[in-house]
């Protein structure tokens, strides 16, 4: 094949059928251009080698190292050979280990003073790490001169590949396709920057930084490609999110100001607090927004307890005194019910318009669920589109075709990563003009990750706690390792009932196994096919057989309990599968002091507030992330008791699962949380699995690190599209982003 490849063009068509198999299904690179930014991780050189010392174990690596002796040795009374190779950096050595008819013809090549490239997954026997059966590739073959000197004076790319495709095979395909690009001088290569940008930020061109970053010389070129690379990922992606800011903002919209002596001031002049500056700072951003003749797109992110959905309140209020309407969108039926429940009795008789007893300025608040009866539901959507009611809060359903309101003013959607954003233009479609909207989280998010997954909409902060609210203790409980912490746990709920209070015990799995609800969300989760090949690889680690273990569950907890450490006291159970009305009533029942121990799934997450539960016994807390735990345990803590909570585990305490829960046990801090959350683990699981636009296209950049890029590629990008809108003058950069964001992704991009 002698013409240089587009970007989009299939790897089969350059690299034949097999190869590009093995990629695609193993590696998911379909493309050239696909291969042309899977980046090496890390680069070996050949005078420097990679610290044998340093190797993680039950990670699959590869290292250059040179072999220092081999020894064939016989088990099973001379039955069995296998052959043990120990290769050295200087820094550690390392055993490979081959077994079988295999060893014989490896131990003709692995001859002490040979270097190669070994990879494998790192295991321990005997206290000696070992790489069973790793493939390698040695650099200095007798007949092979021009293949060492290939690698000599040279650093040499390690790439992130997989047991069926190693690092030097993606080295070779890659080699194939910067042979072909060079050959035509990069004739066809679409560049996306802005020349003057480019130039004004001191960058190289795009040819330079694939050369430099696939073939570099010096740690000068990495350095420099690395600066190109970044840029592009930070810059499309800033491009593609400011275009969608700007065509919402020449959306029309009905302004919705305040009415002076209206319902908003009402409701706050009947207030039995004062409130916090940082809620009076937001509402009055968002009243700001309101006023304008564009729809106001407005994220608000906050502790968990730290008032937004009063915030969220006062914002319909405001917009059913300009004469519209307003609705809530939550996650769930029982966030539903609760906010439902918590939003009437805050407005006291101001949620009873037209009703007797109602307040004059009074509005009807009504609830619209899926399960709701069929002569409630027919009546709340009666008084949707006579415009009787101007708050309604009601889960998915609000969607539906057949719900039509008088005249919808705002939309808030509550935990904004529940929702895709089809649903939410759904719901944005019932207002005769686009409706404002703010979306609401309690999952606090980095400036950065912000600006990244929702970088169409304003933020603003709410992170401070209303006055009144207790501290709440964490300590982890190791429950292997120390049984009789468990049994001291139990006693603490015990003694919180037998003082007046309430405590909830929070499990991953319902426990009759009929289509479970997911495993728990922000989970460090293995996906399957690679479960299955660490499995074929090598012993299981501690942690991978902890994982085989099924999840503890409520009913199975909630039973032992019952009859255990927890007898006599009365212990209600809820999860996802319980029909509505039953979750409702155990909902209602605990609050009003009815149960003393509620057994749940995370269905309790996010919304429910009952101020005398002060205790929260997390079981198996290593399934579930950093930032679920963190919403978890603002569950406590909400009235004037201190609150408790007690991550158990069974993990080993040196195991990365033990120090992310250390790390939530050491800070009530979500935004610092959520910054150790993106650390630790892959940033695609915190951009979320549903940002397949945010997360295939940043390959480079990391959303922590790389804070100073994003926020210059934002403001770039906003200039950009603010002076050429559709892009007409740069055709490169609007190539760039159909290629890398599709009409359809492009629309996804926020999704969470």
């Amino acid at each position: 094949m002698d013409h240089v490849p587009a970007l989009h063009e299939p790897l089969r068509k350059v690299l034949g059928g097999n190869t590009a198999k093995v990629m695609a299904e193993h590696l998911d690179l379909h493309t050239v251009g696909d291969l042309l930014h899977h980046y090496p991780r890390r680069y070996a050189e050949r005078g420097e080698l990679t610290r044998l010392a340093d190797l993680p174990l039950d990670e699959h690596v590869t290292v250059v190292a040179q072999v220092a002796k081999a020894a064939m040795k016989t088990f099973n009374h001379g039955r069995g050979v296998r052959l043990e190779v120990v290769v050295t950096d200087g820094s550690g050595s390392l055993t490979l280990v081959f077994f079988g008819r295999g060893a014989y013809a490896r131990e003709k090549e692995l001859l002490p003073g040979r270097r190669g490239m070994f990879a494998g997954k790192v295991s321990v026997f005997n206290r000696t790490r070992q790489l069973l059966h790793p493939d390698y590739e040695l650099l200095d073959k007798d007949s092979g001169a021009d293949a060492a000197e290939s690698f000599a004076n040279r650093l040499l790319p390690i790439y992130p590949a997989c047991k069926q495709f190693q690092s030097w095979k993606l080295t070779k395909a890659v080699d194939t396709l910067l042979d072909l690009f060079e050959a035509e001088q990069w004739q066809d290569l679409v560049d996306p920057l802005p020349p003057a940008l480019r130039e004004g930020r001191g960058l190289d061109e795009l040819p330079d930084a694939f050369r430099k970053v696939h073939r570099p010389r010096s740690k000068a070129d990495i350095e420099d490609a690395r600066a190109r690379l970044k840029w592009d990922e930070a810059f499309v992606l800033q491009t593609a999110l400011a275009r969608r800011r700007h065509t919402d903002s020449q959306l029309p919209a009905v302004a919705r100001k305040p009415v002076e002596g209206g319902l908003l001031d009402a409701f706050d002049a009947k207030l039995p607090f004062t409130l916090t500056d940082g809620q009076r700072t937001v509402s009055a951003e968002i009243f700001t927004d309101l006023a304008t003749e564009h729809p106001m797109h407005r994220l608000l992110q906050g502790e968990v307890g730290s008032g937004k959905t009063m915030v969220a309140l006062r914002a319909m209020l405001a917009v059913v005194d300009a004469g519209g309407q307003a609705a809530m969108l939550a996650p769930t039926e029982v966030l539903a019910q609760q906010h439902h429940r918590s939003v009437t009795e805050m407005m006291g008789e101001l949620a009873e318009g037209g009703l007797l007893g109602g307040a004059d300025q009074g509005t009807k608040v009504v609830l619209l669920t899926g399960s709701m009866g069929t002569a409630a539901r027919r009546q709340a959507l009666l008084d949707l589109v006579t415009g009787e009611a101007g708050i309604v809060i009601g889960t998915h359903a609000l969607i539906e075709d057949k719900v039509q309101f008088h005249d919808l003013g705002l939309v808030v959607v509550d935990e904004q990563h529940r929702f895709g954003v089809e649903q939410r233009d759904a719901l944005r479609t019932k207002g005769k003009q686009p409706p404002h909207l703010l979306v609401m989280t309690a999952t606090p998010i980095p400036r950065t990750v912000a600006m990244t997954v929702f970088g169409d909409l304003e933020t603003s902060v709410l992170d401070q706690l209303p006055a009144g609210r207790s501290p709440i203790a964490t300590h982890v409980v190791p429950a292997k390792d120390k049984p009789h912490f468990l049994a001291r746990a139990w006693e603490r709920v015990r003694e919180e009932a037998e003082s007046g209070h309430q405590a909830y015990v929070v499990c991953p799995r319902i426990g009759d196994d009929a289509a479970e609800e997911g495993a728990p969300a922000g989970a460090p989760a293995k996906a399957p096919k690679a479960r299955k090949k660490a499995a074929d690889e090598q012993e299981p680690s501690p942690e991978d057989l902890e994982e085989k273990r099924p999840p503890l569950a409520v009913l199975d907890i909630a039973a032992q309990l019952t009859a255990g450490p927890l007898r006599g006291l009365r212990v209600e159970v809820l999860h996802g599968r319980m029909q509505p009305d039953a979750k409702d009533d155990v909902m209602r029942r605990f609050a009003a002091g009815e149960a003393d121990v509620l057994v749940a799934t995370t269905v309790i997450e996010v919304g429910v507030n009952v101020p005398n539960a002060t205790a929260m016994v997390i079981m198996d807390a290593d399934r579930f992330g950093v930032s679920q735990l963190h919403q978890l345990r603002g569950r406590v803590g909400r009235g004037s008791a201190p609150g408790l909570c007690l991550l158990v585990s069974e993990m080993p305490e040196a195991s990365p699962a033990r120090a992310r829960l250390a790390a939530v046990a050491s800070t009530l801090d979500g935004f610092e949380l959520s910054r150790i959350d993106l650390e630790q683990r892959r940033e695609g699981d915190v951009l979320g699995q549903a940002q397949s636009g945010v997360r295939s296209s940043l390959r480079m950049l990391a959303v922590i690190e790389d804070e100073e890029i994003i926020a210059a590629a934002r403001e770039e990008a906003t200039a950009v599209v603010a002076a050429d809108p559709e892009l007409a003058h740069l055709p490169e950069l609007r190539t760039a982003l159909d290629a890398l964001l599709d009409r359809e992704r492009e629309q996804y991009l926020d999704k969470g």
